[in-house]
């Protein structure tokens, strides 16, 4: 390797876009792995399509439970990112800054989840009553 290499501000850079894709999937199954809240989204993502599959849902349905799900699971993913470039940042010493920045984070991941929430209502309230009183 050329020494010019090693000291390019490119050296971590993706040489390839089978390399992009191997960080990317790394970095999915990292957070899968490291997040307990994660592996709680993904068992909720499984349920509701459990259930979407079980009152057969429409296609329109299907896109916004998708949504919701997808949605949810990359902001997830985003607050875990910066929480540990937080905690790099600020050495695990407190600072209120830090502190800020990850109860924000935290707060967007409620904030989207409330919208998966609000979307399986919309969805499943209407089947559910049919199902029981119809």
């Amino acid at each position: 390797m050329d020494l010019r290499e090693t000291n390019s501000p490119k050296k971590w850079k993706n040489r390839t876009i089978t390399a992009s894709l191997e960080f990317a999937l790394t970095g999915i199954l990292t957070a899968f792995k490291e997040e307990r809240n994660m592996r709680k989204h993904a068992l909720s993502a499984v349920l509701v399509l459990l259930a979407g599959l079980i009152f057969q849902i429409s296609a329109i349905e299907w896109l916004f439970l998708l949504l919701a799900i997808f949605l949810v699971i990359t902001f997830e993913i985003i607050n875990s990112a910066i929480e540990n470039v937080v905690d790099l940042a600020s050495d695990y010493h407190f600072s209120m800054l830090a502190k800020h920045a990850k109860d924000m984070a935290a707060g967007a991941v409620l904030m989207i989840s409330g919208y998966a929430v609000v979307t399986g209502f919309i969805i499943f309230i209407p089947k559910v009553w049919d199902f029981i009183f119809g």
